[in-house]
């Protein structure tokens, strides 16, 4: 495949992704926390099945296959369910910026366990990032202590899950670099969490589904984006330039907030912004304090 085009498909898939927090809101809304986000696993696992197809799984370390799926699994029942636990949509958008902690802490975690040289940067980056989180937390106030602690503890498992979700997607990225050796395990993984999904959702006390057309049509298009966009993706790592897609990568916070605010029609005031820039900037100081080392 063009390298060009390849490159586009990756950047393709940023898009996708960036639409995750205002669908996966919108579909729960409709359908529940839990039964929303296992239809749409559901329906990304079998778009995968289409577009990636089902892995070897003779060809995939044990120790991989293991640490990934249940890494991966816990990584996207926090997301979909942090948002869909939420206390309003415009509290879903903030969830959705603390996920965003992932890209330092994946750089943090590639330097602990994966022998990543790096510059001091990235301990500034690190913090810059975390400070991005609290202005956003912080509402009008921007880097307000009293009103980021009450913001919180108005919804503490939905922030809670985000955060953990964070460290969470690092340690899976991190597994990935070491022990996946070229195998691609997504099609199972997103399986494997609608699975998990619809246990929780049979044996817990759930809300009815209430399918309506504008819930049906987000959850359409909320399968679509990630089954799609894992498929995107993995073109683009593989024939496309790395370093644009990197790149790119760090600037998802933004681009999410922005389609989740449309999406949601729920507009963001501008010490979000700031708080979201400085997540973006704080990721990008991260990633250049490992780009010139051997």
């Amino acid at each position: 495949m063009d390298r060009k085009k390849a490159t586009l498909i990756g950047l393709a898939a940023i898009v996708l992704w960036s639409t995750m927090v205002g669908l996966i809101r919108g579909v729960s809304e409709g359908l529940g926390p839990v039964g929303g986000a296992a239809m749409i696993y559901t329906l990304s696992g079998l778009l995968c099945l289409v577009t990636v197809g089902f892995p070897d799984l003779r060809r995939f370390s044990p120790r991989y296959l293991m640490a990934g799926s249940v890494l991966f699994v816990s990584y996207e029942l926090c997301l979909a369910l942090s948002l869909g636990y939420a206390a309003t949509r415009h509290q879903a958008i903030e969830v959705g910026m603390v996920n965003y902690l992932w890209p330092s802490l994946t750089i943090v975690f590639a330097i602990l366990f994966n022998k990543q040289k790096s510059t001091l940067w990235v301990i500034p980056g690190l913090l810059i990032s975390l400070l991005g989180v609290s202005w956003v937390l912080g509402g009008e106030s921007g880097l307000h202590i009293d009103d980021i602690v009450s913001n919180v503890v108005s919804s503490p498992l939905s922030y809670g899950l985000a955060f953990v979700g964070a460290f969470i997607w690092a340690a899976y990225c991190t597994v990935t670099s070491r022990y996946a050796k070229g195998q691609n395990g997504i099609t199972l993984f997103v399986l494997l969490t609608a699975l998990t999904l619809w246990v929780k959702y049979f044996f817990s006390d759930q809300p009815e589904m209430v399918f309506s057309v504008p819930v049906v049509l987000k959850l359409l298009m909320c399968g679509i984006a990630l089954g799609l966009g894992y498929a995107s993706w993995n073109t683009g790592i593989l024939h496309g330039n790395v370093t644009i897609l990197a790149t790119a990568s760090y600037f998802t916070p933004v681009l999410s907030a922005a389609l989740a605010a449309v999406l949601l029609s729920s507009p963001l005031t501008f010490s979000f912004w700031q708080g979201a820039m400085m997540v973006c900037a704080g990721s990008l100081l991260c990633w250049y304090a490992t780009r010139n080392c051997a």
